[in-house]
């Protein structure tokens, strides 16, 4: 007889499986439950709720995007240069997993308890990421301090709302290029004609950082 355990785990991977395939629209729990090979009333066992089960789920993203964010950082010794990296792994998620990078930040989901299946809220697995990518904004501002190009401005701003404006502005390239709607104004660009998708990415990330964080060498 399968355990509690596994079998919670089963219903999970299959849920991956389907909103990485067919998108968060296939996350029925009836739909779960056949692909499982167990009765439609069978995840209620384990998720009381639709909300936690696709809580479970969205919590393997942010896992995947938690090791993708490890591996990027490994090869940038600066913290601009380790936000670029994130940004762009950030970027290139939301582009490679469109279904779960749309279920993991649903705000629904982020608020919802789950109490009775033993798992905390969503949250706690979306704030220690946007804490890492606050902490490297507040390095940057101290890099451009001891560098005398920080302006009354930038101090006014807390390190916090600069890395929510910037995680606004990579969310928005990444929709943006997933609707075709940055490759569209860009087109026609004589500056950017002829430029591969993954350097034209490059240097949108890059000047999302820029207008945020201002230019390295600034």
């Amino acid at each position: 007889m399968e355990s509690g355990s596994s079998l919670r785990e089963r219903l999970v991977d299959v849920g991956v499986d389907l909103v990485l395939t067919e998108g968060t629209a296939s996350l029925g729990l009836r739909e779960i439950a056949r692909r499982a090979g167990v009765s439609h009333g069978a995840p209620r066992r384990h998720f009381p709720t639709h909300h936690a089960l696709l809580s479970a789920i969205a919590r393997r993203g942010f896992a995947d995007l938690g090791a993708r964010f490890a591996t990027a950082a490994r090869g940038a010794a600066s913290p601009h240069g380790q936000l670029r990296a994130l940004g762009r792994a950030y970027v290139a998620y939301a582009l490679e997993c469109r279904g779960m990078f749309e279920l993991m930040f649903r705000h629904d989901l982020l608020t919802s308890e789950n109490e009775v299946s033993g798992q905390p809220p969503l949250r706690e697995s979306t704030l220690p990421l946007f804490e890492h990518f606050a902490g490297l904004v507040a390095r940057c501002r101290a890099d451009r301090v001891g560098q005398g190009s920080e302006t009354p401005q930038d101090a006014e701003t807390p390190a916090a709302v600069i890395a929510a404006a910037l995680w606004s502005n990579l969310h928005g390239v990444a929709q943006l290029w997933a609707w075709g709607s940055l490759q569209l104004v860009l087109g026609a660009s004589p500056s950017v004609v002829g430029t591969s998708d993954d350097d034209l990415l490059d240097r949108l990330v890059a000047a999302a950082l820029d207008a945020h964080l201002g230019p390295v060498n600034a």
